[in-house]
């Protein structure tokens, strides 16, 4: 229980911290029409093509702590970025950012742009239309690319093995688990139960996305 509970904190704290981030470079892609588009957004949809431990290695060492980015979070905080379960949500983050900002970059296409020029022609400024028209119209495919981006940080294994560890009750999540049981004598019995409660949690996600992309 404290395994699966983990992983589903890890995943809504890895959605949370995705989602406005997301819904920025999904409008970005969507709309503007430079050379340099193309280099972002291969940038951003990295972590879907690099094996995941090389991202978790990236990853730890951007923020290891002998790293200037750890060195500052310990400077300004007292503690560590590697190996707690902050690491888990960035790590879950990272590799399901890709799928989040895809999703909204399509969803962001569908929008008629004629409504949103109807809003601007009645005096409301981008924001405000971006607000009103463009994202509520966007809606169901921001919430796709974030059910389908909580399913992705579910399944998380290599990064998160690589930048988190293993660490019982803070960066054991299901697959990180499932792992470690495979080292265990007699652990298939809970090797089933946890891959059964994987696969109904990813497919029961899955099925979300595909209802939410569709309306």
């Amino acid at each position: 229980r404290e395994v699966v509970l983990l992983s589903l904190r890890v995943a809504a704290l890895a959605v949370a911290a995705s989602l406005a981030p997301g819904i920025l470079l999904g409008w970005l892609f969507a709309r503007w029409r430079h050379p340099l588009r193309a280099l972002l957004q291969g940038v951003v949809m990295l972590p879907l093509v690099l094996p995941p431990v090389v991202t978790g290695y990236l990853l730890l060492a951007a923020l290891g702590r002998s790293r200037p980015l750890g060195r500052a979070f310990h400077a300004l905080t007292g503690g560590h970025i590697a190996y707690t379960t902050g690491a888990c949500v960035i790590a879950a983050a990272v590799v399901g950012f890709p799928l989040l900002v895809e999703a909204i970059r399509l969803a962001m296409q569908g929008v008629d742009r004629r409504l949103e020029q109807v809003s601007r022609s009645l005096g409301r400024g981008p924001l405000d239309t971006f607000a009103r028209v463009t994202l509520p119209l966007a809606l169901p495919g921001v919430l796709a690319g974030a059910v389908l981006s909580f399913a992705r940080a579910l399944g998380e294994f290599g990064a998160t093995i690589v930048l988190a560890g293993n660490v019982g009750g803070e960066t054991r999540t299901i697959p990180v688990a499932v792992y470690t049981l495979l080292n265990v004598r007699d652990g298939e019995a809970a090797i089933l139960r946890l891959t059964g409660v994987s696969v109904a949690l990813a497919l029961a996600a899955l099925l979300g996305s595909f209802w939410l992309s569709g309306r």
